[in-house]
């Protein structure tokens, strides 16, 4: 893909290029919101509005090299004449996030997917409940500014490791009644908060929401069992699985024929990569299913989040991001 820079002069002359599936936008807007985490505003290219998005959805952006990225919408429902996404820098991820803290400029133009939603709000619930860690907070903002534009009761009990890597704290600080709606909750001030305490004390009929680290989500979860499961809402941002990299196996791509060794300390999509092979990844951790291939031959060792447990012992398909082999060989169909 590549991303052509002009002039604001230049961007009103140009027509649309949407696709049922896709959408080229401009890069109007970078804003540091934190340490390490910088948002984006998009706007359509030849066109006033973007489609109509729901609190919770994400937008998958497509950069170069075939990667692709999911990332939440950060802005008002309401809008409809731009998407705002943030990005926190990884330095331990596959260089998607390096490449938009250090090379995109206002003005570039992207593609992005239409809007999804798999963390939806229930809008009418009595109460809303959310806890959430670090960049987790970014569907939960475009929430709360759903709730207000409603009128609808929640609370939000947000963790970061310190002050300065907290986005949008002072956005939220603005909300009427922050005082007493945002608890906030610092590592570096020993402040923990208490995922099981949190659940254990909200009211019958309460909906809860949770997004970020794996151990965050997976004490959410935990805690949450004797409630109705309708009530209980959450989205990781990696798989509850540690990603394969033991190595030690071979794939074999069944149109080609080729061998791969997957050496340890590798995953499947490492190998994949380093003999340049054309795969798309996005989340790089088993969650989104970007990364999907299907399964020729060979019993996958099923570390992601996406398939469900019909789909994992079929062993018809593998998420190359983070899942490995349990045989010798795996065959794919690439």
């Amino acid at each position: 893909m590549r991303l052509d820079r002009l002039s604001p002069a230049n961007i009103r002359v140009i027509m649309s290029q949407h696709t049922p599936e896709r959408i080229d936008v401009w890069l109007t807007q970078i804003r540091l919101e934190a340490d390490d985490v910088a948002s984006y505003e998009f706007r359509p290219v030849g066109s006033p509005d973007l489609p109509a998005f729901e609190a919770g959805a994400h937008i998958d952006l497509h950069l170069p090299e075939n990667r692709v990225r999911s990332y939440s919408l950060v802005n008002d429902p309401q809008e409809r004449h731009r998407y705002v996404i943030a990005v926190q820098r990884e330095a331990a991820g596959r260089g998607g996030s390096a490449w938009m803290h250090s090379v995109p400029r206002v003005g570039d133009r992207f593609t992005i997917s239409l809007p999804q939603n798999d963390f939806a709000l229930c809008e009418n619930a009595p109460e809303s409940i959310f806890i959430c860690g670090g960049i987790g907070i970014t569907p939960v903002v475009s929430m709360i500014r759903r709730l207000e534009r409603v009128g609808a009761p929640w609370h939000l009990h947000y963790a970061a490791r310190e002050r300065m890597r907290a986005a949008y704290v002072d956005d939220l600080a603005k909300v009427a009644g922050a005082d007493s709606r945002v608890s906030m909750y610092f590592q570096n001030e020993d402040q923990r908060l208490d995922v099981r305490h949190l659940v254990e004390r909200v009211s019958a009929g309460a909906h809860l929401y949770c997004c970020g680290p794996r151990g965050m989500v997976d004490d959410f979860i935990d805690a949450c069992a004797e409630h109705p499961q309708e009530q209980v809402h959450f989205e990781r941002f990696a798989a509850a699985n540690e990603a394969a990299n033991e190595g030690g196996f071979e794939v074999v791509l069944h149109r080609d024929g080729r061998r791969i060794a997957v050496s340890p300390g590798k995953t499947i999509l490492d190998a994949l990569l380093d003999h340049g092979v054309d795969v798309q990844y996005a989340c790089s951790a088993g969650v989104c299913g970007t990364c999907r291939v299907g399964v020729i031959d060979g019993v996958p060792d099923h570390r992601d989040d996406f398939l469900s447990t019909e789909e994992k012992a079929g062993n018809c398909a593998v998420m190359v991001c983070c899942s490995g082999s349990l045989s010798s060989t795996l065959v794919l169909d690439l």
